[in-house]
């Protein structure tokens, strides 16, 4: 698994659609699960992150790769008949930053489980993010963050949430998470350390609702 997710690394920075799926496919056929695609994905695509921040990998690479995991995990859930979920009703969105690459983790991961993820985009700003929820009536809404700042507006998003009624789930996760354990309890917020983790966290708040 070590030297396929190595390749996989390599082929998504070179943007090699037709390599990458190859890579994945065999994957999948050899252990039987789409798991072992989930865990390529991550893999690589945390590596092609930490790249970025130490600035031996192009944004535009970082791009790219999150598109290309995106496309190929919706194609894996049709080409080995993974169950769509269409609920609970999930959204996500990177709350006032403009690095996507945490979300596109979350959403490859989330796919290759058979969620059906509604996608808000990043930037966006706590009332319209607010909004969309409300409107959308999701159950569930993860937000990543890259700041601190950023990772503080999650709280009036809560409070947003609960000014119009409703009893979203709200689950956030990124770089302030992870530096500072005491932040998730402090902004009311659950979280989740890795994206991996996040399926598990989804069937644990079904399983309470």
């Amino acid at each position: 698994m070590i030297e396929s997710s190595e390749q996989f690394e390599k082929a998504l920075l070179l943007m090699d659609r037709v390599r990458t799926e190859k890579i994945i496919r065999d994957a999948i056929q050899e252990s039987s699960s789409m798991e072992s695609a989930e865990i390529l994905v991550v893999t690589a695509l945390e590596k092609i992150g930490e790249g970025w921040q130490d600035g031996s990998i192009a944004l535009a690479q970082v791009y790219m790769s999150g598109i290309i995991c995106e496309e190929l995990m919706e194609k894996m859930i049709v080409s080995y008949g993974v169950e769509k979920k269409t609920r609970p009703k999930i959204g996500i969105a990177v709350l006032e930053d403009h690095h996507q690459l945490g979300k596109r983790i979350i959403c490859s991961i989330m796919r290759a489980n058979g969620y059906v993820i509604i996608d808000y985009g990043h930037s966006i700003q706590v009332e319209d993010l607010v909004m969309k929820t409300v409107y959308d009536k999701l159950d569930i809404l993860l937000i990543s963050t890259l700041m601190l700042p950023s990772a503080l507006q999650v709280k009036n998003v809560i409070e947003g949430l609960k000014q119009h009624g409703m009893e979203t789930k709200v689950i956030a996760g990124g770089a302030p998470f992870r530096l500072d354990v005491e932040l998730a309890k402090n902004v009311g917020v659950e979280t989740v350390r890795n994206a991996s983790d996040l399926p598990a966290v989804i069937k644990k708040v079904v399983h309470e609702a």
